[in-house]
């Protein structure tokens, strides 16, 4: 009887038929057929996101002294878009009847609403539409001052470094 098992004499295999030759040709089909669940669900939900919405909206809440936002309203006219403030939201729609296009007949209708931030008042807000179909709406922020608190600066005096040896002063050091 020989100490090398006979399988140890054969031709070794590819390294990607491992896992077949293991377990079964089932198993391989089985891994390439099916996409993981968490790419498909990623999968299906950037195929359900239109794509120019990411690219329709630039909103700015972060500058200390503006409030901005900046629409794509291509497909509007002028008197197609309102811009008004409601308590403190701003609201923005656009819409316009069936009309012609390249691929046949469409009607376009949107309502995008914002919460003012704080700081800013809904009388401050104002719109502009440039040439190009973009849309800024720029509302400023009130700046307030802050209360005066009884507050002074304490100089500081810089005095002269003592010479070492000279006496037994150490009430510089006290902490």
């Amino acid at each position: 009887m020989s100490i090398w098992p006979s399988s140890f004499n054969s031709v070794p295999q590819p390294r990607g038929r491992l896992l077949v030759n293991i377990f079964g040709p089932e198993f391989s089909t089985a891994l390439r057929d099916d996409p993981p669940p968490l790419l498909a669900t990623v999968r299906q939900l950037l195929r359900s996101v239109p794509r120019n919405v990411a690219r329709s909206i630039d909103l700015s809440t972060n500058e200390l002294v503006q409030f901005k936002i900046r629409l794509n309203v291509t497909h509007f006219k002028p008197s197609e878009i309102e811009v008004k403030t409601v308590d403190n939201y701003m609201v923005i729609h656009g819409k316009h009847e069936e009309k012609a296009d390249e691929h046949g007949f469409v009607s376009r209708e949107f309502t995008r609403r914002y919460l003012l931030p704080e700081g800013v008042k809904p009388d401050n807000v104002k719109s502009k539409l440039s040439s190009n179909g973009i849309l800024t709406i720029v509302a400023t922020k009130n700046i307030i001052p802050l209360p005066d608190r009884n507050e002074r600066i304490v100089p500081i005096t810089i005095e002269k470094p003592t010479v070492k040896g000279r006496g037994n002063d150490t009430s510089a050091f006290l902490i």
